[in-house]
């Protein structure tokens, strides 16, 4: 398997709007996605900080 980037949680937020996920509501700094087919994921967005890569695997699952 290729190397991850490592992205921040906006950069997140972008990739997924481009793969057609929708902001469904923000808790705090936790933005929860849901896609057109029902999956749902929760990104944290703490200012600038990148996800660690373990976190980055369990959402794209």
């Amino acid at each position: 398997m290729p190397k991850l980037p490592i992205l921040s949680g906006k950069e997140w937020i972008k990739f997924l709007e481009w793969l057609g996920f929708v902001v469904v509501r923000v808790n705090g700094s936790h933005h929860r996605m849901k896609s057109k087919d029902g999956r749902v994921t929760t990104i944290p967005v703490h200012g600038n900080e990148d996800l660690p890569v373990r976190l980055m695997r369990k959402i794209i699952r």
